[in-house]
């Protein structure tokens, strides 16, 4: 249940910059990470390791 109200205040989704897919939702510590986060992460539409930036949990895919 914890998990779950975090997700909801600091949560956001990471989308794949090629096809915008939304494939991972996380969290993150706002006072440590003021900045956009961007990871290396795995995307199952591109079948490849492509960059992730953070999306709001509200964004739709592919905007």
């Amino acid at each position: 249940m914890a998990r779950l109200s975090r997700i909801k205040d600091r949560g956001f989704w990471l989308a794949c910059t090629e096809c915008k897919g939304r494939n991972y939702t996380t969290y993150k510590n706002k006072k440590n990470t003021p900045d956009r986060l961007v990871l290396k992460k795995y995307c199952p539409h591109c079948r490849k390791h492509t960059d992730h930036r953070e999306t709001g949990l509200e964004a739709k895919a592919g905007k």
